[in-house]
């Protein structure tokens, strides 16, 4: 798409180190940029009022691992001293039974076109509790899962046989398995202890299982890590022919195992991710895979889970747990967010403890204006490989993209991001552009979460 605005002045980028990993934009905006709710303005019965409930997404959150990697900075704990983790699904539970009270008030019933269980890990839980959880997401909240798209996250440790015949049988479609590396020595170097007989055990027992859609998340640019043993990592991922597989650029963090020396600027680093991103990239392309985005990647010919009427730019999320999110038109909200260990520990504690009519008010969240609707409409679209049909953002919000952000998309054009190709119907992601999402998605967050985030104080 040829964009012809005038460039925006030098040095006001979000980050003026020029670095392509300055954050994953996977939410918009991040949780760090919320804020504690005035509890007048915060029932959950008002803030769903008049909201569109044709096609809401579920999210359950489990806040439990095994171990926690080094470079992690979710929200989850690691291990559950006896009773926890039941006394974690009493709390969803009644959290479930808040919330569907209040979706019920003054409306249409909610139906819900897909669910997802993360982390955490929702494999931690033992088979029981899976199957509990599955019963809080269909009798609780009304979700037919094996009507739709149900998708699950693990790791290698925790998909045991049983817990994944509960999961098949409960119409699990797609499972998301953290491998992050088949190399031990780079597993050792992320504060990750696996070994390969182990995970290629688990990737047999999920195939086994029958779930359709195998994912292996893997990672670059850990320490050690060459193209060499970058692509031992890739053969082994190909050799299970998963439907998808995601590629993450490492990240180091405040407060996780990798971020405790302090971090800071390093070219050299962001160079060795680039060029182990392009290696990866080209080696799936290659291998019959098609990229969806910078980090997705899914097998041409193979099922696609959540293809349907759900639009994440524009319906509703439903979130059950400590750490989820749920989003209405108005507000995104959630529970108070931390990544330090005795944080969590105190916030999962708190949930927990929490009596049924706590659950009724949003805690914590952020107010949407239009403005931060466009553009959480933008990054949610353009950051996908297909890019952004023009005309139906002109439909949603009776404006023109390029004039609502003009200098964003004038420094997209300066560096090559955007794909003059496209047409002036669509707005697309050049390769290159692709290649720099984590450094695209910054520019495009407002002033006002921008100021936010960065006035946050780790915790």
């Amino acid at each position: 798409m040829t964009v012809t605005i005038p460039l925006s002045t030098p040095g006001t980028e979000a980050d003026p180190t020029g670095s392509p990993y300055q954050s994953y934009v996977y939410g918009y905006p991040h949780k760090t940029a919320y804020e504690e709710l005035d509890p007048r303005r915060s029932a959950l019965r008002e803030l769903w009022a008049g909201e569109d409930r044709g096609a809401l997404s579920l999210y359950a959150h489990i806040p439990f691992c095994e171990v926690r990697c080094g470079f992690c900075n979710l929200f989850t704990r690691i291990g559950a001293p006896d009773g926890l983790t039941g006394a974690y699904l009493d709390a969803l539970e009644r959290q479930a039974r808040a919330v569907r009270e209040a979706l019920d008030e003054g409306g249409d019933a909610p139906r819900f076109a897909n669910a997802a269980f993360g982390g955490g890990t929702p494999t931690f839980l033992t088979a029981a509790e899976l199957s509990r959880l599955c019963d809080i997401a269909e009798r609780r909240m009304g979700t037919d899962l094996r009507a739709v798209p149900l998708s699950v996250e693990a790791s290698p440790a925790t998909v045991t046989a049983d817990r994944l015949a509960v999961l098949a049988e409960r119409g699990t479609t797609r499972l998301s398995l953290g491998v992050q590396t088949f190399v031990e020595a780079e597993a050792r170097a992320a504060v990750r202890p696996q070994r390969r007989a182990d995970v290629e055990a688990a990737l047999g027992r999920v195939r086994d299982a029958g779930i359709p859609v195998l994912n292996i998340d893997l990672i670059y640019g850990i320490t050690g890590q060459t193209e060499q043993s970058w692509q031992r990592s890739l053969d082994a991922a190909l050799a299970w022919r998963p439907e998808e597989l995601y590629l993450y650029p490492l990240y180091v963090r405040p407060l996780t195992g990798l971020g405790r020396g302090g971090t800071g600027p390093d070219p050299a680093w962001d160079e060795q991710r680039l060029r182990l991103y392009r290696h990866g990239r080209d080696t799936l392309l290659a291998s019959g895979y098609e990229q969806t985005s910078m980090r997705m990647f899914r097998r041409r010919g193979a099922p696609v889970v959540g293809d349907d009427e759900y639009a994440c730019q524009r319906d509703g999320m439903v979130g059950l747990g400590c750490g989820a999110r749920s989003y209405t038109s108005r507000l995104h909200y959630s529970f108070d967010y931390a990544v330090d260990m005795r944080e969590i520990r105190t916030i999962v504690d708190d949930y927990v403890a929490r009596p049924a009519d706590a659950f009724a008010r949003a805690t914590h969240g952020r107010w949407m204006d239009e403005d931060e609707r466009r553009r959480r409409h933008v990054l949610q679209s353009v950051l996908q490989a297909e890019g952004m049909l023009v005309d139906e953002y002109r439909q949603r919000f009776g404006t023109d993209p390029v004039a609502d952000f003009a200098d964003e998309l004038a420094r997209c054009a300066e560096r090559g991001w955007l794909d003059e190709s496209a047409g002036p119907k669509v707005l697309r992601l050049s390769a290159e552009g692709l290649a720099h999402s984590d450094a695209l998605g910054p520019l495009l967050f407002s002033p006002a979460v921008r100021a936010a985030m960065a006035a946050y104080e780790p915790k």
